[in-house]
């Protein structure tokens, strides 16, 4: 399908969107401006689908162990499946709590140009780092488009500043984190695997332990995001779990013990089993983390749903809530035909425009095999299941590129170690080098001197040209400055995106 085509069915949905909407208000005063919003909300749920889920599914297409068709059914199926199973019917209408209600001055209508304002903001934002191929944080986006809306209404006395600074911290912390732990998993697969005489033996071992872990990580990790928002319903279904608002770390951590110790048991004899049919080449061996990266593919984009869904219905919610009561809220009930459309534009977007992304998380900033994204994929669930009980600010967009960042400079560092016959041949160089330099020193006839002088230049150039060559990059620099730009002036540009739709919308409305 050519470009237009997919811009033409994106049009389409938001079209059928925004009829269904206008079928609700009937002859509502402000009721045009829930369908506005209705349209808006579906254009960010579209650009959630084509920008952020290449973070839950780009790893595993880079490695070869998915499609990219493969990737789209499995992310269409399950991040649908988690904002429709466990998106909750309740969302916090103010993002974070950037900003006080109190902006509003009591207002419903300010409230709903602010959130109108941060929904086209943040899309319009998410959609221009997409054509870019910059994965940002759709979080980010949403915050930034409040932020704006907030400080337009209000004035900058209403932002909370502390929070602010905390967004701004996670910029640091997610990639860094991310690319620790993505590094440290990938080392122990190569020192206690691939750097191995026995490497079938080592997997047999190895592996098994691996994939138990995994799904340890995952459990918890989706116990904590998957299922916050219906934890409730849970507890209600299995009275033996205590009865809390959400699921606590240690009942997660809990689950996360009994699903890898599961697993372990059930793994092992497949393990073994399948390493007594291959090779120990290396290509073999990583065709043994192929299950593991789509079962975590699953679950991110399952988790991935329930939460980022909030992104598009957060304020679509709240702007239905607030024409309908005529207030300013906090907390909004989510509609099921609002809980849809953010459901069905994240799947839309993901299948007309996500490859576009997944193309540059799996394949442009680092080379990944099944080993590699295996390591990724590991990080972006322990990273988050460790903030959450740090309670560290984090961004699962920032964590999955940056354990990316990671895999590709530990491989540049165990590159740098190796001996080969291209090292060999530069520590000839520089050998000779040194010794031209010596012979320099002690050569006192003027006519050997100058055969030296011209021969050492000589040197020096091929020198040069062995360490260029040498020094691979296994991470695109390019790549990075611009993904780190990007991530930097999320907030800003969609604040400031926001600040003017907002006073159009006014505007329009005076």
């Amino acid at each position: 399908m050519n470009n237009t085509l997919k811009v033409l069915a994106g049009a389409g949905f938001a079209m059928l969107v925004a009829l269904y909407a206008n079928s609700l208000v009937g002859d509502s005063v402000n009721g045009g401006f829930l369908v506005l919003a209705a349209v808006f909300g579906a254009y960010m749920a579209m650009n959630i689908g084509a920008n952020d889920v290449a973070n839950n599914v780009g790893a595993a297409v880079g490695s070869g162990a998915l499609s990219i068709g493969g990737a789209i059914v499995i992310a269409v199926i399950f991040e649908a499946s988690g904002a429709l199973i466990a998106g909750g019917d309740v969302v916090g209408t103010i993002k974070k709590g950037i900003v006080s209600p109190d902006a509003f001055g009591g207002d419903p209508m300010l409230f709903v140009y602010a959130m109108s304002a941060a929904l086209l903001a943040a899309a319009l934002w998410l959609n221009l780092a997409t054509w870019l191929k910059a994965p940002v944080s759709t979080t980010h986006s949403i915050v930034g488009g409040v932020l704006g809306g907030g400080i337009a209404a209000g004035g900058f006395a209403i932002v909370a500043w502390g929070t602010m600074g905390k967004i701004a911290a996670s910029w640091i912390i997610s990639p860094v984190l991310g690319g620790i732990i993505a590094a440290a998993f990938l080392y122990v697969i190569k020192s206690q695997i691939v750097f191995k005489d026995d490497k079938l033996a080592a997997a047999k071992r190895v592996v098994p332990i691996l994939v138990a872990i995994m799904v340890a990580a995952f459990t918890t990790y989706l116990t904590i995001k998957g299922l916050k928002h219906i934890w409730g319903d849970v507890t209600h279904l299995l009275s033996f779990l205590p009865d809390t608002k959400k699921p606590s770390f240690l009942v997660a951590l809990s689950f996360g013990a009994i699903g890898g110790i599961v697993t372990y048991l059930l793994v092992k004899p497949r393990i073994i089993k399948k390493v007594a049919a291959i090779s120990d080449s290396r290509e073999d061996i990583n065709l043994l983390f192929t299950i593991p990266l789509i079962f975590a593919a699953c679950m991110l984009c399952f988790a991935h749903g329930a939460n980022d869904v909030a992104n598009a219905i957060g304020p679509l919610a709240a702007i239905n809530e607030a024409l309908a009561s005529h207030t300013v809220v906090t907390k909004a009930h989510i509609p099921l035909w609002v809980m849809v459309v953010g459901a069905f534009g994240i799947a839309v977007g993901l299948a007309l425009f996500g490859p576009r992304l997944i193309k540059t998380v799996g394949h442009e900033i680092t080379e990944l095999d099944h080993m590699r994204a295996f390591s990724v994929m590991m990080a972006a669930a322990i990273t988050v299941v460790i903030a959450s009980q740090l309670g560290l600010p984090v961004s699962s967009t920032h964590i999955a590129i940056g354990a990316i960042f990671g895999v590709g400079f530990l491989r540049e560092w165990l590159d740098s170690k190796t001996i080969d016959e291209k090292r060999l041949k530069l520590i000839t160089a520089q050998d000779n080098y040194k010794q031209i330099k010596i012979d320099l020193k002690t050569q006192k006839d003027p006519a050997k001197k100058l055969k030296l002088i011209k021969k050492q230049q000589v040197q020096k150039r091929k020198l040069k040209k062995i360490k260029k060559n040498l020094k691979q990059k296994y991470v695109k620099r390019n790549l990075v400055k611009k993904i780190i730009a990007a991530w930097i002036i999320t907030v800003p540009v969609a604040a400031a995106l926001s600040a003017v739709i907002f006073f159009v919308l006014k505007g329009i409305n005076s």
